[in-house]
């Protein structure tokens, strides 16, 4: 189980370069960082700078990564735009909050409950809505006097046909996974005739593109320089895996859950 981790480098394979025994790094993989030891690809680790703690360096690859080519490479987010991010208090909707924040835009955020709609603000959300009490939709068409929002960042999946009708005409929407563990069909009429543009973004295969890879790099180097947040929500040890899941599962953590070996 798992797919991402952090720590130092014990052994490197015969053909790596780049890579020393007794680096830091954080790294990711299809399987297997539920453990004290795993063995990765050394195109898919990224040395860990300094003043960066383990966890957040763990926590960053998927999460900012994948906002990032959410929110900016595909999103292709503008200063002035506004942007919905749906499930803004998981892992990849704090690190697209931020991103959006810094990039000039306005950022309503999808999340519930006091505290972490606090924390939220403080990262950058201009508006929140909660959708246990508010329409997404409706909330969205008010808060842009009845426009929409030019770019949404959807990581459920079952919240895919609000998202879609909270764009304005021309938007465009990013969908990265079914955290809502849902049939991910949409009727497509409404976009067409709308003139909406749909990203699909899955980032197992980019990481190790140059281009990403170096993305995350530069996210790394953020993180260390205090200009980006990796929220840690709770610590466990990696003898309570189970508890662990079971926490991130049904306490609505904000951010990332991490297990310390």
């Amino acid at each position: 189980v798992g797919y991402a981790a952090a720590g130092t480098v014990v052994a490197v394979g015969e053909n790596v370069r780049g890579r020393d025994v007794g680096e830091k790094v954080a790294a990711f993989h299809m399987e297997g960082s539920h453990a004290e030891l795993w063995a990765v690809p050394a195109a898919r680790t990224w040395r860990i700078p300094n003043n960066l703690g383990m966890g957040e360096a763990a926590a960053l690859p998927i999460a900012f990564g994948s906002a990032y080519h959410s929110v900016i490479t595909k999103g292709a987010l503008r200063e002035g735009e506004t942007v919905l991010i749906q499930a803004a208090t998981g892992g990849v909707g704090v690190a697209a909050v931020q991103l959006a924040r810094d990039s000039g835009a306005r950022v309503i955020a999808v999340a519930s409950g006091p505290e972490r709609q606090a924390r939220l603000a403080k990262l950058g959300a201009a508006y929140i809505i909660d959708r246990h009490v508010q329409d997404v939709v409706t909330e969205v068409r008010r808060l842009t006097n009845g426009k929409g929002a030019d770019l949404a960042i959807d990581p459920v999946g079952s919240t895919l046909a609000a998202s879609l009708s909270a764009l304005s005409p021309e938007g465009r929407l990013v969908f990265l996974g079914n955290a809502g563990g849902n049939d991910l069909r949409v009727d497509l009429w409404q976009p067409m005739q709308n003139n909406q543009t749909l990203y699909g973004v899955f980032m197992g295969p980019l990481l190790e593109t140059r281009t990403v890879s170096k993305t995350v790099d530069e996210l790394l180097a953020a993180a260390a320089g205090k200009r980006l947040e990796v929220v840690i929500d709770r610590n466990f040890s990696l003898r309570e895996a189970a508890k662990a899941h079971d926490y991130a599962e049904k306490a609505k953590p904000l951010g990332r859950v991490v297990m310390i070996p």
